[in-house]
């Protein structure tokens, strides 16, 4: 795909040396899929064709939304065996952005959620308006945010926090996203697009050898993280299509709580059931079993 205009989910032009990359998928608050990220890697990597462009600018179409993160209806038919097709696309997004020699700046406005809040992470700077908020679902939705949350979040707002953000599933407005070193700035809603224009204006006046080469400089450290990334995604696709996962991406669907209890009480009758067959020594050949027989 080389002609942006074939572009289905993301919205792409280049104004002012500019590159403006917008999730065009507003119905499902920006929620993206297999065809949005290879539609956002080739937007991100095309801007290496023009040198012009001094820094690229994500954001969500309308205004509930930045992106609540993966959809459902396409991450409900993953499993082990196709994990990779959706968790590569993951990862490639986020070296696309990280690899690319131009600052990259996510622009939020309303829900940052997941994935969506993955996206955000990848990014160099964040700006969000007054009534953004931002958080890791993984926990109430039976999915794993191991694609850059559980590698950026300890080293950007610190272990203690970045835990109960992931396993409490807390959330946080953009005022307090700032308080914590989460996002740069926040702003009333009607400025986000002025403020943004003035970053990017600001970029433009910088040297872009300069921005290449400390952006270079300061991926330095977390770039030797990859092995985590591999890792996550690893256990990412044993994640993908289990019992436990889509209880909570069903419940999502259909406005319900998920019962992740019941999971927590099967697992613990089949671990009685092992212990009760350790106890009568079933791990051993049946001649060998040193028990009386009824």
């Amino acid at each position: 795909m080389t002609d942006p205009k074939k572009f289905k989910d993301i919205l792409f032009e280049v104004k002012d040396q500019v590159a403006l990359i917008t999730i065009n998928r507003p119905r499902v608050l920006n929620a993206f899929r297999e065809q949005t990220l290879d539609e956002m890697i080739y937007a991100v990597q095309s801007t290496r064709e023009d040198p012009s462009i001094a820094c690229i600018v994500f954001s969500g179409a309308g205004d509930k939304a930045f992106s609540a993160g993966g959809d459902f209806y396409a991450m409900k038919r993953l499993n082990f065996t196709n994990a990779a097709m959706w968790n590569d696309r993951m990862q490639g997004l986020a070296m696309a952005i990280r690899g690319v020699s131009i600052p990259v700046i996510a622009k939020v406005n309303g829900w940052c959620m997941g994935g969506g809040h993955e996206l955000a992470l990848w990014c160099d700077l964040v700006i969000a308006s007054d009534d953004s908020v931002l958080g890791q679902s993984g926990a109430k939705v039976g999915a794993c945010p191991t694609v850059g949350a559980t590698q950026y979040l300890p080293r950007i707002i610190g272990e203690r926090l970045a835990r109960e953000m992931i396993f409490l599933a807390r959330r946080f407005t953009a005022a307090e996203a700032v308080d914590i070193g989460l996002i740069n700035k926040c702003v009333p809603k009607k400025d986000l697009d002025a403020e943004t224009l003035a970053w990017c204006e600001n970029i433009k006046s910088n040297s872009s050898q300069t921005i290449r080469m400390t952006k270079k400089s300061l991926n330095y450290e977390s770039d030797q993280m990859y092995a985590s990334w591999q890792h996550g995604m690893e256990l990412l696709a044993h994640v993908w299509g289990s019992e436990e996962c889509l209880e909570g991406m069903n419940a999502f669907l259909e406005g319900r709580k998920p019962d992740f209890q019941k999971f927590r009480i099967k697992n613990k009758a089949e671990l009685a059931n092992y212990l009760d067959g350790l106890k009568k020594h079933l791990n051993a050949p049946p001649d060998m079993r040193d028990f009386p027989k009824e």
